[in-house]
């Protein structure tokens, strides 16, 4: 991975846009209000300093990138990316500051401030706007989406549930990997999921766990059918493949989960689980989860529990809401989106059926179906450093779109009235500035571990 070629095509010529007496230029990323949410909770900026800036550009780097770039129809600054290599081993002279991963604030915050360190790279920081930018709105929109559901879900368990803490971490299990682009997206999103919850099913988040956050085993799955061990089994023989599940994964305290709409959901529940297999599933002592994978997201999983519960039984908790009895469970894997999950547990708690019942497995409604515009990412500069030393406060404020108004100077983040807030750094004074170094000039000065963002995003 080239990182000169790491950038949109237009940055090639900006290297000689800017004033002639400019010696700096410092640009912030932050969520702009009007998003989807109110919130954002900050991560992923750790992934990209140690994938990308630890690895010293080449002359090799240079060479390629000045024979496409200019072959491209642009200017290539080669002066400027030699000297990186001659005089800087080929790290980026610049400094990056950014909160702790985890930490959540309101929208309109900047995450993340980014400044050169050496005056003949003023060009170097906007240069990075393309993956720095990247790098930081997707984990953090995904982590953000992921942390809103968490608040839903821990809601609707406080109100219906004897064991809140207990049941909340496995309530929403990732099913994305197959619907993202790639290994590498699929991975950063997944491992954003993550910081909320502990139920996954894409193995990349558990590798950008280990590999970039210090955590040796950040999710957990169980046994599962898919339609194709069903279906090979053919119709006649679907009893036959649902006892295989139990015989194969069932146990003492063990999960099987079973996908069980191959042909007909409610006659599997009620004809095969509640029938020929009862017997099965209430001595296994283990747990059968049904996955009713098609039809109406926000009716059929609520439609399959009371069937169960006819079944199988419940009790009634101390809060007044029916428990499945514990050989089942079910979980809804199609259709979820933060929407749905609403719907279901608002359902739930209308029907007097306790949030503990249900599990939820998010695919592209949690790694997918989100862009830089759910939550209005944008990095701007905001200050430029002049020869003499003297900083220069710089924005963007369109009249046909106020929205799209940028801060102006060098930012600070600073506690004011309970919450981190805004603040130009010369303003800031004997405050403390949340906004710490995490990057210098090829140097990581903070390596924070999942565990310290967990305990920070969640307590």
């Amino acid at each position: 991975m080239n990182l000169i070629l790491n950038s949109d095509s237009y940055k090639y010529s900006h290297f000689a846009q800017y004033p002639p007496e400019t010696d700096a230029i410092s640009a912030y990323i932050e969520a702009r209000r009007g998003g989807k949410y109110e919130q954002t909770l900050f991560f992923g900026l750790q992934m990209y300093l140690k994938e990308y800036l630890s690895k010293p550009i080449s002359m090799a780097d240079v060479d390629e990138a000045d024979e496409i770039i200019t072959a491209h129809g642009l200017p290539f600054h080669r002066e400027g990316w030699e000297k990186i290599v001659t005089d800087h081993n080929g790290f980026l002279p610049v400094m990056i500051e950014a909160l702790p991963e985890g930490m959540i604030v309101p929208v309109g915050t900047p995450l993340t401030q980014i400044r050169n360190t050496h005056p003949d790279f003023f060009w170097l920081p906007t240069f990075l706007e393309t993956s720095l930018l990247r790098a930081v709105w997707y984990p953090t929109t995904v982590a953000t989406v992921s942390w809103y559901v968490r608040q839903m879900i821990a809601d609707a368990l406080e109100k219906t549930c004897e064991t809140p803490g207990e049941i909340l971490p496995f309530r929403l299990h990732d099913f994305g990997a197959r619907g993202a682009t790639s290994f590498e997206q699929a991975g950063l999103g997944g491992v954003a999921h993550l910081v909320s919850f502990m139920g996954t099913d894409t193995v990349s988040g558990l590798v950008a766990a280990r590999k970039y956050y210090s955590e040796p085993m950040a999710g957990f799955s169980i046994p599962a059918a898919e339609h194709s061990t069903m279906t090979s089994w053919g119709e006649e023989r679907e009893t036959e493949a649902y006892k295989n599940m139990l015989d194969q994964f069932g146990g003492d305290g063990k999960l099987v989960a079973v996908v069980s709409d191959s042909y007909d959901l409610f006659r599997a529940v009620r004809t095969i689980w509640g029938g020929e297999l009862k017997e099965q599933v209430e001595t296994m002592g283990g747990t059968l989860v049904v996955r009713p994978d098609s039809g109406d997201a926000t009716r059929v999983p609520i439609d399959t529990i009371e069937m169960l519960g006819e079944i199988f039984g419940y009790s009634v908790n101390e809060k007044g809401f029916k428990v499945l009895a514990p050989c089942v469970r079910v979980i809804q894997g199609d259709g979820i989106t933060p929407k749905t999950i609403r719907v279901l547990l608002d359902a739930m708690i209308e029907r007097g059926w306790s949030a503990e019942n249900l599990a939820f497995g998010m695919g592209a409604g949690l790694l997918q179906k989100v862009n830089r515009d759910t939550l209005r990412f944008a990095m701007k500069a905001n200050a430029r450093l002049d020869a003499n030393g003297d900083w220069h406060g710089i924005h963007k404020d369109p009249k046909t779109d106020p929205g799209k108004a940028s801060k102006r100077y060098r930012q600070a983040v600073i506690m004011q009235n309970g919450a981190p807030s805004a603040v130009p750094l010369k303003d800031i004074g004997d405050e403390q500035n949340l906004l710490q170094p995490v990057w210098e000039n090829g140097k990581l000065l903070k390596d924070w571990t999942l565990a310290d963002i967990r305990q920070r995003a969640n307590g």
